[in-house]
């Protein structure tokens, strides 16, 4: 049983940075299915930033609890729960109802519209959990359930990823460092598109082949370095027009994950370049439970740690947000 009877938690009352305050509420008991956790730590992503400004375009209830990223410890759980028991440490999947193969429709993103983490004690239905892995402290494990899992599901579960391919990677974030190391672990090679020099020795230590500047011609630089050939996978993380200049460094046959829209909401593309390439664009929304159970066994097996930035104590968020849009190399965490 719990020791708390209370727990806290940032809610909104209305869109916009100004609204976020901190409120403490009773505990609720876990009903049928539900698990009651703990929370250890709040990995922040991109997504928080723009769901506390205007919900990205969503309409739900208020007050509502951003974060969607947590690992912690199952101190309830209600009736006919059989997958988790007290005393689990786990991570929540970031698709509440998403299991396996095709996304159902009823799936329900945590962290607006669905259930907030940025809190002290979250409730969730049990299925919206995995185990979390053995070898990392829960700072670590809150990094699986979007930047870990993103990673994975383009290039090992959808991307079929082999040794000796190649891979590029857009940016330094949670994301793509996650691919960096992916790509390393599956035996291929990672090349790194950066808009920062001073993070080109870093990105080298974590396993990346080569940093290329964004304002040279990387197309040409990553069709030289793969002798013509071009890179097997892209993580596309910028979009707009950068997806366009991603086309000229693809091999024949190849993939392009599309992730972030850093660059904008609207792509630009090459039709040519799409369609003499044989090019399979692919757009990744996470990924689904059974693929995360997939991920923290390659992390335990690997003995993969995740890259973290900085982390924050929970009063201290607006400040871990500010450092979240200045951008970091790695993931910003929240400890509860």
């Amino acid at each position: 049983m719990q020791a708390s009877r209370t727990l806290r938690r940032w809610q909104l009352s209305s869109f916009g940075r100004e609204q976020l305050e901190q409120v403490e509420l009773r505990l609720p008991t876990p009903g049928p299915g539900q698990i009651l956790v703990e929370v250890g730590a709040v990995s922040l992503n991109y997504r928080d930033l723009l769901m506390i400004r205007d919900g990205m375009g969503m309409t739900f209830d208020m007050p509502f609890t951003p974060g969607s990223d947590m690992a912690g410890t199952v101190v309830a759980a209600g009736p006919g729960v059989q997958r988790l028991a007290v005393g689990d440490r786990v991570v929540n999947t970031f698709w509440g109802g998403w299991i396996d193969s095709h996304w159902p429709a009823e799936a329900v993103p945590m962290g607006g519209p669905g259930p907030g983490m940025l809190a002290s004690h979250v409730l969730i239905d049990a299925a919206w959990a995995v185990a979390a892995p053995a070898t990392l402290d829960f700072a670590q494990a809150s990094t699986l359930p979007c930047a870990g899992l993103t990673a994975w599901f383009a290039l090992a579960e959808t991307g079929a990823l082999r040794p000796g391919q190649t891979v590029l990677v857009h940016g330094t974030g949670g994301v793509a460092l996650f691919g960096v190391q992916l790509a390393r672990l599956h035996g291929a090679r990672a090349i790194v598109v950066s808009g920062s020099e001073d993070k080109r020795a870093q990105t080298l230590a974590l396993g990346a082949t080569e940093v290329l500047m964004r304002e040279g011609d990387w197309p040409a630089e990553v069709r030289r370095l793969t002798q013509g050939r071009g890179a097997d996978h892209v993580l596309e993380l910028a979009s707009g027009p950068n997806l366009d200049r991603s086309l000229q460094a693809v091999a024949q046959g190849g993939r392009v994950s599309i992730i972030g829209m850093l660059g904008g909401e609207t792509l630009s593309a090459s039709y040519y370049a799409m369609v003499l390439g044989r090019i399979t664009v692919q757009g990744i929304g996470v990924g689904h439970r059974r693929a995360l159970e997939d991920l923290v066994r390659a992390v335990d097996v690997n003995a993969l740690e995740p890259v973290i930035a900085a982390q924050y104590a929970f009063d201290a968020l607006p400040d871990a947000l500010d450092h979240l849009a200045r951008g970091a190399f790695g993931k910003i965490v929240v400890t509860p």
